[in-house]
């Protein structure tokens, strides 16, 4: 449950500098605190850190918004996994107001707070000019998450408090962000200057302050946001993402990646893997579904994702990863022997015991210093696969799918720290070559597999792309009708607080603020 939130490091500096600026020139002398930090004090490059590490999900240090909004809600939703646990209300799309708006309440404060501290103080800054442009590229796709969950969100005033004293932002509606953020990345990755010297270095987690990175970055970004407007501006998708091929990423060596250390107690560790393995570690299962589409697919990454413990609350129990072992847990039921209609034991195929379903892999993903993944080349050769499909950029549709599927399980080795080698792969995709008469499913199905425990971009695609397709749960007391929610919720406190603009952006969802209403690029 939400508690006191600790002033940000944006807030407080904001504080010291609007105390400082209320001092009159003949009292500086006896009215100075020498242990006031000031802006020219402070190493802003270390602050741009401290968003990359927020921006994966665990700002707290307790796995706060991944445990809710990425594995809860999201990765239930997308039948990646399953709970009887009550609390998992993503699995039978029950109504948390808190979960749903955790990561709004955590981002909103934090990493964009941050975010707005750093390029106000870099924007004019030669000297950091290329620090400057990185931060208009992250700030995309850290709003493309907010708004991609939300929809219409504050965007153009957001995270100004403390700059410009706004603290009841407008929201934004969704195409005007998605706009504007398509051309910020184009005009920010021209100019990063590949001459100029590296002033960031490690304090960039991702590409230590690498330029030509960041724009093979900012393209993939670009490519992501353009397949997103598929349904709803074909016309506006298939000019971005023509614009953008060209500059994509090249190669798993260009994934964006934020490294974790196992430092419990702080945003340092992976927070999907914190509750996999610490918080909730006997909470979840995998899907039915998911399984079953690997098993299916004699899919080599199975054994990699996957593990039956014999006592799941025991994080020393790593359990047994062999592929034939691995058996998918049926979304939608209560615990075992609740006796209810729903009670696990009545699902077809029980098998005596919850703990015989497969869990999320301890040696890979479930471990506390798993990386985070935030934008990688297997995904964004699969869209852009589609768009070859579609015709909107030159190249094989084949050619594009092979590479993705190639580069989304070869870059497990680095994702989870172990994968299927180069045969099992090229063995794999022999079998499974492109259809082009089912080639978007096929497409949409591995970008499905591909970013599993990134379950917010899952969660995005399969909106806007109807794959997998899925079978909604039935279950009393749902609030969407028995079908698969379409977004997030926004916080509860909004209404009271910044109460005009929330209202405005409600009157523009078709069924007010439900899970059921449809972003703008999901109409």
């Amino acid at each position: 449950m939400p508690g006191i939130k600790k002033m940000t490091s944006g807030a407080l500096i904001g504080l010291i500098l609007l105390t400082a600026a209320g001092c009159r020139k003949d009292f500086v002398s006896i009215n100075t605190n020498p242990d006031v930090i000031t802006a020219s004090q402070i190493n802003f490059n270390y602050l741009f850190t401290n968003v990359e590490l927020q921006t994966s999900g665990n700002t707290d240090g307790n796995g706060y918004e991944d445990w809710r909004n990425n594995l809860i809600y999201s990765s239930c939703m997308i039948q990646h996994l399953s709970s009887t646990e009550s609390y998992w209300d993503g699995d039978k799309y029950l109504y948390s107001a808190v979960y749903n708006s955790a990561y709004w309440d955590e981002n909103y404060p934090n990493a964009i707070a941050n975010m707005a501290e750093v390029m106000q103080n870099t924007m004019n800054d030669s000297a950091q000019a290329n620090l400057y442009q990185i931060c208009r590229i992250f700030r995309v796709f850290m709003f493309q998450r907010m708004t991609d969950m939300y929809g219409d969100c504050p965007y153009f005033q957001a995270g100004l408090g403390a700059i410009a004293g706004i603290t009841t932002p407008v929201y934004d509606q969704q195409q005007a962000i998605y706009t504007d953020m398509l051309a910020e990345l184009l005009d920010a990755a021209s100019k990063l200057n590949t001459q100029a010297a590296n002033t960031v270095g490690a304090a960039d987690l991702l590409y230590g302050g690498d330029v030509l990175s960041w724009q093979r970055f900012a393209y993939s970004e670009m490519t992501r946001l353009a397949m997103r407007l598929v349904k709803v501006d074909p016309s506006m998708a298939q000019q971005w993402v023509a614009l953008a091929a060209p500059g994509v990423m090249r190669s798993n060596a260009d994934n964006a990646i934020v490294p974790h250390q196992n430092v419990t107690g702080t945003s340092a560790v992976n927070g999907t893997g914190l509750t996999l393995i610490g918080n909730d570690p006997n909470g979840y299962r995998l899907s039915q579904t998911f399984v079953n589409f690997l098993r299916n697919t004699n899919d080599p990454r199975l054994p990699y994702l996957a593990t039956v413990c014999t006592n799941p609350d025991s994080a020393a129990d790593m359990g047994d990863t062999a592929g034939a072992l691995q058996l998918g847990q049926p979304n939608g039921y209560d615990p075992p022997y609740s006796g209810t209609a729903y009670d696990l034991i009545t699902a077809p195929s029980w098998p005596g015991n919850q703990n015989s379903y497969s869990l999320v892999n301890r040696y890979t993903f479930a471990r506390l210093n798993a990386p985070t993944f935030f934008l990688t080349y297997g995904e964004t050769e699969l869209l852009l696969a589609e768009a070859a499909a579609r015709g909107w950029v030159t190249g094989n549709p084949a050619t594009y799918y092979t590479a993705g599927v190639q580069g989304a399980m070869q870059q497990l080795a680095a994702q989870a720290g172990a994968g299927p080698g180069d045969t099992p792969i090229l063995g794999w995709l022999q079998s499974h070559p492109y259809n082009p008469s089912e080639g978007l499913q096929q497409i949409n199905e591995q970008y499905w597999v591909a970013g599993f425990m990134d379950e917010s971009e899952c969660f995005a695609n399969w909106r806007r792309s109807g794959f997998p397709v899925l079978t909604p749960v039935v279950y009393p007391g749902n609030v969407t009708g028995s079908t698969i929610p379409r977004r997030f919720t926004y916080p509860q406190t909004e209404a009271s607080t910044n109460t005009t603009n929330y209202n405005a952006a409600v009157s523009r969802l078709a069924n007010g603020d439900k899970m059921t209403s449809r972003v703008w690029w999901d109409q």
